[in-house]
Order: C-alpha cells, then structure tokens, then sequence
C-alpha cells in the first residue's frame, strides 16, 4: 500500500498542498511524502458525513458492529511490514516494540468486538408497568444505553498504533455505534495513512455508511480546533500533554453545546517503597526500577517519575543499586526533537533545583543520535518536595526523583499532596500491611489504579483495567480509555415510557428477541 500525503474524507482521498514532513528522529531525515494540513472546509465536510451516517451506523446489528471491529483488526495484519517499518523509521521504537503494540492495536480490536457482541454494554433495564399499583399506577419503563455521536479522537506521539488511529479511543467509539473523525499525530502521519485506509477498507468491506470513519492531518492546530469546534462532534477522546487536553477542554467548553473531552494528560505514578519490602529486597528493587524507568525511554504516561520512601540506609542501598543500574542503561532515541528538547529543559531544571541532588545519570548512546534521552535520578527530601511544586511536575522521559521522607506520617503527608495520578505502586512485604491500609484511602483518592510489587508501566487490556485518574491524570476521573470499560464514555441512558413494543428498539421487546441480558424490575432476567 502507497502512502500518498493524503487525508481520508469518508470514501475519497483528499490531497492538498505539501506542508509537511516525518522526521526519523533517529538522523533527522524527511520522511517522503509530504502531507497536507487539511483545509478547515475538509474538516467540516468529514463531521458533516459522519453525522449522516450516525444514526445508521449506530443501529447496525451487534454482529455487523462486531465484524467490523474484527475487519479492521484483520486489514491491520494485513499491512505486514510495509506497516512496521514506517512506524519504525516514523518513531524510532525498535522494530519489536512496534509489533508488540501492533498486537495490542488488533487484540484490543477483538476485545471490543467481543464486548459489542455480548450486548452487556448496552444496560438493558425493563420496570414493567403495575396498571394495579396503588395509590397510582406504574408506567412501562425500558432503557437502554445508545451512542452519543460522532467522535474526534487524536493521535498519541508515544504510541503510534495502540492509542492513535485504531487504537483504545477509536476502537471504543466504534463499539459504541459512533462515527470517528480522527485527527493523526503529525510524528507519525505515514503510519497513521497507512491504518487509515485499512479502516477505511473496511468501511467498504462491511458496507457500511462512508462517513463512519475519516482521518485528517495537520502539524499544527487548525484541524483539531475546528474539529472539536463542530457542531456535529459530541465527545473527543485525546491522549497527551496537560497543555494541550486543557486546551481542548476549553474549546469544548465554549461551544455553543459543550461537550465530553476525555483528555489522558499528565501523571507522575508515584512508587512508595514501604520499610520491610526495603529491607528485604532494596538492591532488587532499585535494579527493577531502573529497567521501568528507561523501558521506551520512558516515554510511557505511566512512567514511575517519583519515589516516596522512609529515610534511612535501606533507602540509600535502594538508590544506590538504581543509580548503578541506570548507569549501564544507553540512551535510547526519543519520539521526536521537540519532546527531546522538552526532556532535557526538565532535566537541566530539575539540575538547578536548590537542594535536589542527582544520583545517577543513564549511559552514553551506543551510536550517535540527535534525539537520545539519558536517564536522570534525583534525591530530595519531603520537606523541600513539600514546598517547592515544580518538584511535583511530570518529566516526559526517563527522569525520577527520589524523595526521602522522616517517617510514615510524612509520606503519608507527601501522598496527601500529590495531583491526580494514573497509577500508584506499592512495594510491601506481609509486615507492611497495617501501613498499606492506612495509605490505601488516599492512595484511592489519588489514582485510577493501586498496584502491588511493580510497576504501573505495563497496562494490561481487560475488563477490570483502569487507565484513568483525577485531574490532571485525565479529565474526567470516572473513565478509563483502555479496557472494556472504555466503551461507556461514548455512551448515554435513553429511557422509553409507555412505547408500543412494535415500536421499542428490538433488544427492549417483549421475548427478549435478541437474547441479551437484561434487568427486570432491578433483578437479572
């Protein structure tokens, strides 16, 4: 498959004028082709085509839906290498690392497929009417969940397939029934060409309306103001920096209609090393730590950036087996020269901090490159961390700080204080109980997921995964936008009073047609 430069409007490919490149920021090479920014007009013409298909599209059958979930994971397969090696020389992740996600791209395809075809996410409530209650009668009440609307969902830089094009967002908007207009991350827009028209392929393939999927391009912000401007988008799902979702989340506000943004934006996943698991195992953990911390350069948005620990020599042997690990960890390439630049102002000002001291520093790369990220540890102590709140700020990359605390009530006092996170991680042995379960409501309070003995870099795509927090960690801290819960964003309750059972959707009728679960009167039925 060629990779054109150009924007997929519905069916048709729209070209334009030659505005930008890829960088391979391993060399700082272009990319061939260039790609139009897509004219605002475009932009308008791709919301106006998934409004019409809407109501079709979002009351196809749950196997139509489903099979088109699975099409599209089928189409991705289907790119082999001409896919993996545009997403590497687009990325610079190792070639296994990108079949890795492409796996993930298409397994949580076929999760969603899974979902629809169960029928669970549609909440299928029936309050059968009491003609006979007194002292009045009870109406004929059936509900159902349906799709809100067509969906603007943006490209993530630092997962090419698992949260841009196809990824968590998309694949959940369609499950619901929502058309996608997605706007591609200007990193990797041949990578992103090349899984837009495998959508789009299946789009014909399962003859579905031409405006359930469009894919626009720009490497600045026209296009995605204008997209989350229109009328006919009802929720934007968006993964990135806190400078850019808070952005978005203005402009959704403003409109005359305001609407959803489900923005993924900022976390620094604290790590609390409590006593006895240090005791026991300091020189492991710090070694373990080290691995997680440069695992993607640490461009992941679950990246262990913190370390709250009771002083003492078990936290000393902690650093020093991480310092002396990262030691032998080479830089590796960043996504791109302006998140490398971004890193190294965080570094260099976590450097200038006044009472911030660096314990380690990563290797050298092993070959020369414009972009290589080096990791960097950081010592502090609670009361300095506790006044200084550019201290609690995320450092996208492989940067930690390391914060010594007094005693169990300061750390708990440090946790108070903390933003809204994706993940927070316990290290604890059996003797560290009682402490856990006094740090666990506020643990619950800060984060969307509370994990044991490692660390929140791996994000596991299920039925019980949260990838959500309180703000700044997301948005809106009561979604997650990977698993199978996701769905539920792109969601809203309708209730039918009194509705002629000929005229009730088909999985509210009478004899449950369908066969799905439903409730009857609250009680599973």
């Amino acid at each position: 498959m060629q990779i054109s430069g150009s924007a997929l409007i519905g069916q048709r490919s729209v070209a334009g004028e030659p505005a930008f490149h890829a960088i391979n920021p391993v060399n700082g090479a272009l990319l061939e082709p260039a790609f139009a920014r897509t004219s605002t007009q475009d932009v308008a013409l791709a919301c106006e085509l998934a409004a019409q298909a809407f109501d079709t599209y979002r009351e196809t059958s749950l196997e139509q839906r489903a099979t088109f979930l699975e099409r599209i994971a089928a189409r991705i397969v289907e790119l082999g290498d001409t896919l993996v090696e545009r997403c590497v020389a687009e990325t610079g992740l190792p070639r296994a690392r990108i079949e890795g996600e492409r796996g993930r791209t298409v397994g949580q395809l076929k999760l969603f497929a899974d979902v629809v075809r169960a029928g669970d996410f549609l909440g299928l409530r029936i309050d059968p009417a009491q003609p006979e209650r007194k002292p009045a009668p009870r109406v004929d009440l059936r509900m159902r969940q349906i799709a809100l609307g067509p969906v603007a969902v943006f490209g993530a830089s630092n997962f090419p397939l698992a949260f841009s094009v196809a990824g968590g967002d998309t694949a959940s908007a369609l499950a619901a029934g929502c058309p996608v207009v997605v706007k591609a991350h200007p990193a990797h827009p041949g990578t992103s060409e090349l899984v837009g028209r495998a959508i789009q392929q299946a789009v014909r393939d399962c003859a579905l309306p031409e405006g359930t999927f469009s894919l626009v391009f720009d490497d600045g912000i026209g296009a995605g103001v204008a997209l989350v401007e229109h009328p006919h988008i009802k929720a934007v799902g968006f993964t990135g920096s806190r400078a850019g979702g808070t952005a978005l989340m203005q402009i959704a506000a403003r409109r005359p209609e305001p609407i959803p943004v489900y923005a993924e934006m900022s976390s620094i996943n604290p790590v609390l090393l409590l006593p006895h698991a240090l005791a026991a195992r300091a020189d492991a953990i710090g070694q373990s730590f080290a691995a997680s911390l440069t695992l993607g350069t640490g461009q992941f948005c679950t990246n262990p950036g913190l370390i709250l620990a009771i002083d003492g020599p078990d936290l000393q042997r902690f650093i020093d087996s991480a310092a002396a690990a990262l030691e032998t960890l080479p830089a590796t390439t960043m996504l791109t020269a302006g998140i490398h630049r971004a890193y190294q102002r965080g570094v260099e000002s976590m450097q200038g901090q006044p009472d911030v001291l660096q314990a380690g520093v990563g290797a050298a790369p092993r070959e020369n490159g414009v972009n290589a990220g080096r990791g960097a540890l950081f010592v502090t102590d609670a009361a300095v961390f506790a006044q200084q709140p550019a201290l609690h700020e995320e450092i996208f990359g492989p940067a930690s700080l390391v914060v010594r605390c007094p005693d169990a009530n300061a750390l708990h006092a440090i946790v108070e204080q903390l933003e809204g996170q994706l993940t927070v991680a316990l290290h604890l042995d059996e003797a560290d109980h009682d402490l856990a379960r006094a740090l666990l409501p506020t643990l619950e309070r800060r984060a969307g997921r509370v994990l044991v003995n490692g660390f929140g870099t791996g994000v596991e795509v299920g039925h019980a995964m949260v990838h959500g927090g309180p703000f700044p960690a997301t948005s809106d801290g009561r979604s997650t936008s990977v698993g199978s819960l996701a769905i539920t964003r792109f969601l809203r309750p309708v209730s039918y009073q009194d509705m002629p059972d000929a005229l009730l959707p088909a999985a509210l009728r009478d004899g449950n047609p369908l066969a799905l679960r439903r409730s009857l009167d609250g009680v599973p039925a």
